[in-house]
């Protein structure tokens, strides 16, 4: 019986200590401030082989009080490692505070350390390729080189509805000898002067008529 006791003891001791080395420990989380391309994140790994559900929250603290609650999120552990991760544009040298609480009340604590972010924050990825130059604005006009070009060109609709200019003026003119010649052979007083001359025979005439008429009388 005493042999059975002592066994029975060692039995129950063993299975006590291999209960408390698979109970889920602050032990198994661990966190980092990493770089998502030019974002930053905060990540928390779970290690806890009895995927023990707990839920991690993060706080941005300040002088040792929380100025901001990053998130929160609900992870299950695993042996390999579970992680979930927190967007957070953080700072060179910030200092955050993670905090755990399993569902099963056995770890509500914090990890600690505390996360401190590095000195340099994250920066934009180089793709090797050239930044894109801007375009010139459409309202832009480049400047005249002459006074020519700040004459407008006719467009299509003006040009095509613009009467064609008269031809005639683009005739030779009459040389100055036929002008004067056409002054003086057909000038619009010809029929003026020709009813003068007509009067003038015909009044001469008539003298003429009367004078002989006259010697006539007298000769009787």
């Amino acid at each position: 019986m005493r042999i059975l006791g002592v066994a029975s003891a060692s039995a129950a001791l063993a299975l006590g200590v291999a209960g408390n080395a698979l109970a889920v420990n602050i032990l198994e989380f661990s966190a980092e401030a990493q770089c998502d391309g030019k974002k930053g994140v905060i990540t928390v790994t779970d290690v806890d082989p009895t995927g023990t559900p707990a839920t991690v929250s993060v706080f941005l603290e300040n002088n040792g009080a929380d100025v901001k609650k990053v998130g929160e999120q609900e992870v299950k552990g695993s042996r390999k490692g579970t992680t979930v991760t927190f967007a957070e544009n953080w700072k060179p040298d910030a200092v955050y505070r993670i905090h755990v609480k399993t569902d099963d009340g056995k770890v509500d604590a914090d990890v600690t350390p505390n996360l401190t972010t590095p000195s340099v924050a994250c920066k934009k990825e180089d793709t090797g390729k050239p930044s894109a130059k801007p375009s010139p604005s459409k309202s832009a006009k480049p400047p005249a080189d002459d006074e020519e070009s700040k004459t407008p060109a006719p467009s299509a609709s003006e040009s095509e509805s613009t009467p064609p200019a008269d031809t005639s003026s683009n005739e030779p003119s009459p040389a100055a000898g036929e002008s004067n010649l056409a002054e003086t052979g057909a000038n619009s007083n010809t029929g003026l002067i020709a009813g003068i001359a007509v009067a003038l025979v015909a009044v001469g005439g008539g003298a003429v008529f009367l004078g002989m008429r006259r010697r006539g009388n007298n000769s009787r």
